[in-house]
């Protein structure tokens, strides 16, 4: 389970930095959609034109009304397809910022990763995010395949989170909150990103001291043991994408993957500003 971990973690950011890069804000400025509205439509115009109350359930721990207000609108300007294609093509040009296409390897990452994501289509039931990604087509570029199939893991493997929170019943914010208190993640960055009122925030907090997960802003012992039981049931739940690699291939791919997190980190692709 943990090589399954190490590849999917070392290569996330050839998935994840479509959230930060310039390119992506600008092509969905072009379509009118600014700020909020530009990651709402972007990252759920797979499902087609998705109401908000869909992105709440399927986001999970973002502040409803900041969703609503940044979708409310969003498909009278553009089409789910051509926020996809602007997604695609600011996927592209970002990687290939990056160096990406000319790394070592390239083709063998691809091909373990696809084999991955293709594994984790037999596994779709229960998981809407992941599906409506896994029902679109596979680009043809080599460093488009290997974007859209670390982002169907990613996708795989967020579906299983958000089930996991829910059997453990910790909500949206709850989860917000604890991740917070780990210091992984700057507190202030996701207050902004996820948009919830500070008294909310605050709230919540004293709710999970009372449940004993919090200790001041810091987890607990329990919240630990809460964290470590969620994360690792979310590595299990990932296993059926990564169970079709074997240990050597989990192992192969971890190994390979690393520089490619690491061309995607030292290019500034993550920036959180």
């Amino acid at each position: 389970m943990q090589t399954a971990h190490e590849a999917w973690r070392r290569l996330e950011p050839v998935h994840g930095m479509i959230y930060f890069v310039p390119e992506a804000r600008r092509r969905y400025a072009d379509l009118g959609l600014s700020g909020r509205a530009g990651y709402f439509a972007s990252r759920s115009a797979a499902f087609g034109e998705a109401s908000a109350e869909l992105v709440i359930s399927t986001f999970y721990n973002f502040n409803p009304d900041a969703v609503r207000q940044a979708v409310d609108g969003a498909w009278d300007a553009t089409t789910p397809q051509q926020v996809l294609d602007a997604r695609y093509a600011a996927a592209g040009e970002a990687l290939r910022r990056a160096g990406i296409h000319e790394l070592p390897h390239v083709d063998e990452v691809l091909a373990l990763t696809r084999r991955a994501a293709e594994a984790a289509c037999e596994h779709a039931q229960g998981r809407p995010l992941f599906a409506a990604h896994a029902a679109l087509p596979w680009p043809k570029e080599p460093v488009l395949r290997l974007w859209h199939a670390q982002t169907l893991l990613r996708e795989f493997r967020g579906d299983g989170h958000v089930a996991c929170l829910l059997s453990e019943g910790v909500g949206g914010l709850e989860a917000l909150i604890l991740h917070a208190a780990t210091g992984e993640v700057p507190v202030g960055f996701l207050k902004a990103s996820r948009a919830w009122p500070e008294d909310e925030w605050a709230g919540t907090q004293e709710h999970l001291r009372e449940r004993g997960l919090l200790d001041g802003d810091s987890l607990s012992p329990e919240g630990v043991l809460l964290r470590r039981h969620i994360e690792d049931r979310t590595d299990r739940l990932a296993l059926p994408a990564y169970a079709a690699l074997g240990d050597a291939g989990c192992e192969r791919l971890a190994e390979l993957a690393s520089p490619f997190g690491r061309a995607v980190v030292e290019a500034g692709l993550l920036h959180l500003g």
